[in-house]
């Protein structure tokens, strides 16, 4: 008996394992958050596979994806970075990573955790089966990002960001996952 899943998950193990294990899953931990914040504009114009097959290399070049540390890049580090072929050495995604990093902890102050903020907009509800690329809550989470001063986190990204981190809910009905 074979297991039906979303049709974009295909017959790859690395997003098997991502669409059974992460993808819709709600996540409430920061570290989390920001992991998939930072791959999620990492994938702008690329494919998601390509970000999942360097996902252990961006979580070593990133410091485990340690917020602080990440805040803290010199330009050193960014040169350091652009040299890693291990990663997608786009020196704006770089450069957007740290200064995201810097809100992500401003936002952390603010609201007491990101968890907070980003499931703040939905009061903690899971908006089911859209299946859009984009939606008015994309967009007022992205204007809200943006007004923060987060780069590389237009509508279209933060759609598939919510769907990442379980917000959005966008199983289809013939997955098991539904």
């Amino acid at each position: 008996m074979t297991i039906e899943r979303c049709s974009w998950a295909g017959d790859d193990e690395i997003y098997i394992r991502y669409h059974d294990e992460e993808w819709g899953v709600p996540t409430h931990e920061d570290k989390e958050l920001f992991e998939m914040l930072v791959l999620e504009s990492f994938q702008a114009g690329l494919s998601w596979i390509t970000i999942l097959k360097k996902r252990e290399n961006f979580r070593k070049a990133f410091d485990g994806f340690d917020v602080e540390k990440v805040a803290g890049y010199s330009e050193d580090k960014v040169e350091e970075l652009r040299q890693n072929e291990g990663i997608i050495r786009h020196r704006g995604k770089i450069s957007s990573a740290i200064n995201n990093a810097q809100i992500f902890i401003e936002i952390q102050k603010e609201f007491g955790s990101f968890d907070e903020y980003i499931w703040g907009f939905t009061d903690g509800e899971i908006i089911k089966a859209e299946f859009k690329t984009e939606s008015e809550l994309s967009k007022n989470i992205s204007k809200d990002l943006k007004k923060r001063g987060m780069k590389f986190v237009g509508p279209t990204i933060i759609y598939s960001y919510l769907e990442s981190i379980g917000i959005i809910d966008n199983h289809q009905e013939n997955c098991f996952k539904f």
